[in-house]
């Protein structure tokens, strides 16, 4: 998979190619051959990646109520994650009075780099692996699971550079050939109340779209402090969202849901991207991220969508997103994911007094919705695939970022067929080896340097 030929791609093709991505709703009642088990309902699920999202949506998983599902292994390269994340939601299934939808013996709870390949050996074809670790890894772990014949769900971003995104792509149409249903957590989609949004911009209730912007501001993050009592690889897989090759930083961690949910109102995926961002102060902090980001995104229409970004303790904080019409104006999110609380208003001050439609509360979490359409969609082997419309995400997301760490203005084939790979060698990395970045002679490791480093966002020769 690391020997995939550069091609030029052309962000037409490429464009024309992702709007063949519908939802699996729009597809009921076309049949495919179901990879599914067969002489049982019972799914069976495998947990890779043991974090706070990885536990999460195993039990979103077990909640599901469409038929008998069980948790039967799990896999993490630190013990303590794999250890609390049981914990987690083995009190989850007792509180829920699910507990028979657990049974994961320690002998099925696997430590090490390829503890991946223990958990889903321990499916059949057609039961679930959650994909869960840092992005770097998931075409590894997507590769095998297609082998495998496995349904799939994988958080979010499923790629951090170029490279990794044309063999996402290239993984996601070998899924679809086999007709595996892979989710993707981009879980704004499944929401009830964005969906209906969505439907009202598009039936013309603020009138054309004139502009998005979106915020995601909120207290220092993706910080990292050395830590002598991890090798370097371990140290930095830990602190993944401090580095680029692992997470994409966390720009492409924290802000893909707002470019994401942001496109999808548009009905458009922006093609080019202008942005500024600095390092302020991130103290004693080892990572690679800007401490602000403000990105315009542009739209094949010339429309803008505006990003900003901000990760400063003590500064105002926002998470939202907006869009403007010539008739109107509309919320997308208000102070997170969940709940939406999306809202129409007559004209652009967003006052009670203008509020011209709102979805109903309390709203159902999109979070449980996306693995009820997944189950349902395994069960009753409907067509569902989000590979390409995450790998796109993704995409367009990096292109932002290197637009912001390069000082350069990045269009969508830029980022496309950009030749760097962060971690081209992520499948081969061992407990106490190399790891994919090194530090410079300082100690530190190397940053973005907008204006300096014009093609890469930071400079290769420093890699393992």
């Amino acid at each position: 998979m690391n020997d995939t030929p550069i091609t030029s791609t052309s962000r037409r093709d490429f464009i024309k190619s992702t709007s063949t991505v519908v939802a699996a709703s729009a597809l009921t009642g076309v049949t495919l051959p179901s990879v599914h088990a067969a002489g049982s309902d019972l799914i069976q699920v495998v947990l890779v990646g043991c974090g706070g999202r990885g536990t999460g949506a195993a039990t979103q998983a077990l909640s599901t109520t469409t038929g008998p599902i069980k948790l039967i292994a799990m896999a993490d390269v630190f013990p303590d994650k794999l250890t609390r994340s049981f914990e987690n939601i083995r009190k989850d299934c007792e509180k829920k009075q699910t507990a028979d939808r657990m049974d994961v013996p320690a002998e099925r709870r696997f430590i090490g780099f390829d503890g991946y390949k223990k958990a889903m050996d321990c499916l059949k074809p057609g039961d679930i692996v959650i994909l869960a670790t840092p992005p770097a890894f998931r075409w590894v772990h997507f590769t095998y699971a297609i082998e495998k014949n496995l349904n799939v769900f994988m958080e979010k971003p499923v790629t951090v550079d170029g490279p990794s995104t044309r063999r996402m792509l290239a993984l996601g149409e070998e899924s679809k050939k086999k007709n595996l249903k892979v989710g993707v957590g981009l879980m704004v989609r499944h929401c009830k109340g964005r969906q209906e949004l969505h439907e009202r911009i598009r039936n013309g209730e603020i009138g054309d779209l004139l502009m998005l912007r979106a915020y995601r501001m909120s207290r220092m993050s993706g910080v990292a402090k050395n830590n002598p009592d991890l090798s370097e690889v371990m140290f930095q897989i830990r602190n993944f969202h401090s580095f680029l090759w692992a997470s994409g930083g966390v720009y492409s961690d924290y802000y893909i849901h707002q470019i994401d949910e942001c496109s999808w109102m548009k009905n458009a995926w922006p093609i080019k991207a202008h942005a500024i961002g600095a390092r302020h102060y991130r103290e004693d902090s080892v990572d690679q991220n800007f401490d602000n980001y403000s990105v315009e995104y542009t739209f094949p229409d010339g429309t803008k969508f505006f990003l900003d970004g901000r990760n400063v303790s003590g500064c105002t904080a926002e998470f939202a997103s907006y869009a403007h019409g010539t008739k109107g104006s509309a919320v997308v999110s208000t102070s997170g994911h969940y709940p939406g609380k999306v809202r129409i208003y007559k004209g652009h001050n967003q006052t009670p007094e203008n509020l011209a439609w709102a979805f109903p509360q309390p709203e159902p979490s999109p979070y449980q919705l996306e693995w009820d359409d997944l189950v349902s969609a395994i069960r009753t082997n409907q067509p569902y695939n989000e590979v390409e419309r995450g790998a796109t995400a993704s995409l367009v997301t990096c292109m932002g970022r290197m637009a912001a760490h390069t000082g350069q203005v990045i269009t969508y084939d830029d980022m496309l067929n950009c030749p760097h790979e962060f971690a081209p060698t992520v499948d081969q990395l061992l407990m106490d080896g190399p790891a994919p970045l090194k530090r410079t002679a300082d100690g530190q490791y190397p940053y973005p340097k907008p204006g300096v480093l014009k093609d890469r966002e930071y400079d290769p020769g420093v890699k393992g």
